[in-house]
């Protein structure tokens, strides 16, 4: 029998209180945060300021140096072509999209957003209205690892959202082509416009627009890329939305004696495949359980299809967290904020309740990551990088916005005249006030009722 070849590093939570090394690593981990480097974000801007002058011919050219283009430099996708991927996809694989998009839609018509009216006072009544975007533009990771899945994550919401214009942004393989599973989602869910780039020019191409193309800049890009496509989200967002910087994958499962040492070592390892610079942390309690996980991750990994990755990424982020109990475990995991939370400890439901930072939670033995990743019907665009503690995956509600519609009558204006009147004479700025005062100067004049609904 060969020996247990993997090893993973070990966290002692306890050390902290005496070893200012360890609480320092702490701190790091907790602050982490999802923002590339300076010199990433310095390259990403340079990509966008010739995109944003030079148009198509500048994505062109940052395709041709960068990687990301087809063979023949078309930067668009035409609808036949998509069309022909989707009638030529294996059933099978057909039909697991289509389950996805079912799935996905089911749970996004839950979050689609009400407009709600409230009356303040008598006669000023505010309508909180729901708009869904005129364009979104989805970013889904393509390349050498394509992935429809994240096409679709962000494509159905956006339909269900009801926005105008869906256009997609995804780059092709190495050797110019692309992926026909990545086409026929495509085709499912009937994007209205797909441009073959990568990077931070896929970002540019989207929010500035190919005008050669005919295709116009969107309002808000959503969706996961590398640390190029983050960085140049970040330095498009006040030009037009984003939704949140989705960084490298990551996953963290808490976990006690009751949990099977095999499936934690899966979800690590799902998880870890994305790369070497996706984390993978255990949280313990239970040392038996750690290195029970230790054993395992070493037999899975020798008949891993993606054993060399797998391999690179353990080394590079993988950690076990013992904690000296349940209570220290769980408050780890709140500091930490992972983006994928696996909770398989004894009476769950109680760990979850205390458990508020993290972007999507898997709880119980037959949850894995990879559901949500695929066809629970949650979305996988999840914060990343601590962003867990004060954001949420993506949703319905990231495809629109909140229109204020207020409506004063006279009456209504009355009730609040004098506060308006006092903190605009306390603020210095007079016309405020004037623009109160003046509608109730000249007796028997009224202004236009604006009514209620």
């Amino acid at each position: 029998m060969s020996a247990q070849t993997v090893t993973l590093r070990r966290l002692v939570l306890s050390q902290a209180r005496t070893d200012p090394a360890v609480a320092a690593e702490i701190r790091a981990l907790f602050r982490r945060g999802a923002v590339p480097d300076a010199r990433v974000r310095e390259g990403a801007r340079a990509i966008l300021a010739s995109v944003k002058s030079g148009g198509d011919a500048a994505v062109r050219d940052a395709n041709a140096r960068f990687g990301g283009g087809r063979a023949n430099g078309s930067l668009i996708v035409e609808p036949g072509e998509m069309a022909v991927a989707r009638d030529a996809m294996p059933p099978r694989i057909r039909r697991g999209l289509e389950q996805m998009i079912e799935n996905i839609a089911r749970f996004a018509e839950t979050e689609r957003p009400q407009t709600r009216w409230t009356t303040i006072v008598p006669g000023v009544e505010i309508e909180r209205r729901w708009v869904p975007l005129a364009r979104v533009g989805v970013y889904a990771p393509g390349g050498s690892a394509p992935y429809p899945s994240s096409l679709l994550m962000g494509v159905v919401p956006a339909r269900v959202a009801g926005v105008g214009q869906v256009v997609v942004a995804s780059p092709a393989a190495p050797d110019g082509t692309i992926n026909p599973t990545l086409l026929c989602a495509a085709a499912l869910v009937g994007v209205d416009a797909f441009i073959v780039a990568g990077g931070a020019q896929a970002v540019g191409a989207m929010a500035y627009g190919l005008p050669d193309a005919g295709i116009w800049p969107v309002d808000r890009i959503v969706g996961p890329g590398n640390a190029w496509v983050t960085a140049a989200k970040l330095e498009v967002f006040g030009e037009c939305g984003i939704d949140l910087p989705a960084g490298p994958s990551e996953v963290m499962v808490v976990a006690d004696g009751t949990a099977d040492p095999a499936h934690v070592a899966s979800d690590l390892l799902s998880q870890a495949e994305h790369g070497p610079d996706s984390p993978a942390l255990l949280v313990t309690w239970d040392e038996k359980l750690a290195a029970a996980v230790e054993v395992q991750l070493d037999a899975q990994l020798k008949t891993a299809a993606r054993r060399s990755i797998l391999e690179r990424s353990l080394a590079a982020g993988a950690t076990i967290v013992l904690a000296a109990d349940r209570a220290a475990a769980l408050d780890f995991v709140n500091g930490y904020a992972p983006e994928h939370l696996s909770v398989v400890v004894d009476e769950v439901e109680q760990a979850v309740a205390l458990l508020r930072n993290a972007g999507s939670m898997f709880v119980g033995p037959f949850a894995p990551e990879s559901a949500g990743d695929y066809a629970s019907g949650a979305n996988h665009v999840l914060p990343t990088g601590g962003l867990a503690r004060s954001c949420g995956p993506l949703s319905t509600e990231s495809y629109g916005k909140f229109i204020q519609v207020q409506r004063i009558t006279r009456d209504g204006l009355a009730s609040i005249r004098d506060s308006v009147e006092a903190i605009s004479e306390a603020e210095g700025l007079m016309a405020h006030k004037r623009a109160v005062e003046i509608r109730f100067e000249k007796p028997g004049t009224t202004v236009a009722d604006g009514g209620g609904r």
